[in-house]
């Protein structure tokens, strides 16, 4: 029994985020886009779903220069506006936003 589950196809899709977290999930990849293009001067964007992959709770962490001068709580703002339709749709969001250091930026 154990050897079924272990050679199931849906083992690695439940459990990607412990061997490759590569490979998003099509909620993932939209959310991504979304951000992407509302923060183009993001450095980092990065999205999980964190609901065991039905799409109902998100992680995303953000690093953009578009945050500079802004107090957190405006930060969150900007990045739940920006998902604002999507947002509709869930039960939860965890949001982490940063300013990329200026060692950070001077280095690349």
């Amino acid at each position: 029994m154990l050897r079924r589950i272990f050679s199931s196809r849906l083992l690695p899709q439940r459990w990607r985020g412990l061997s490759d977290s590569t490979v998003l999930t099509q909620g993932e990849q939209k959310l991504k886009s979304i951000l992407r293009d509302k923060f183009p001067k993001a450095v980092a964007v990065q999205v999980q779903d964190v609901s065991g992959g039905c799409g109902a709770m998100y992680e995303v962490t953000i690093e953009s220069e578009e945050f500079a001068g802004k107090r957190t709580l405006q930060q969150h703002r900007m990045v739940t506006q920006a998902l604002a339709e999507e947002v509709k749709q869930m039960h939860g969001l965890r949001i982490a936003t940063a300013v990329p250091s200026k060692t950070a930026s001077t280095e690349s």
